[in-house]
């Protein structure tokens, strides 16, 4: 694993441990704060158009960066906890993304792979 990557990893270790949390993160909980976090940030573009999220975002940019922060400190403990090399599994998934969409076929379109034309 990337060396910043199992510092950060460290450090939600130990802000997790130094409140004796580990009881409540399991799997199961850590992935319903995902959720949770996820509908956070998307609450921060619920109801506005192209025109006012780029507005909002120019001043809210510091609230948004935190949603985003709590969503990739529980999936980097999620990841920690389940003994997953999050970097990867990334890696690994952007290689399947890559075949389930060539860019010949995918490219400017918003399909779902398996309705991609053959």
């Amino acid at each position: 694993m990337n060396d910043r990557v199992q510092e950060i990893v460290q450090k939600i270790r130990k802000f997790r441990d130094e409140r004796d949390w580990i009881q409540f993160h399991d799997p199961k909980n850590i992935a319903i704060s995902i959720t949770l976090e996820s509908a956070e940030l998307l609450e921060h573009f619920q109801w506005k158009d192209k025109k006012e999220v780029e507005q909002y975002i120019h001043k809210y940019k510091t609230k948004i960066q935190d949603e985003i922060a709590d969503v990739a400190i529980y999936l980097f403990e999620l990841s920690d906890n389940l003994d997953i090399d999050l970097l990867k599994s990334i890696e690994k998934k952007l290689k399947k993304n890559a075949r389930n969409y060539p860019v010949k076929k995918a490219k400017g379109k918003h399909t779902k792979y398996n309705k991609l034309s053959k």
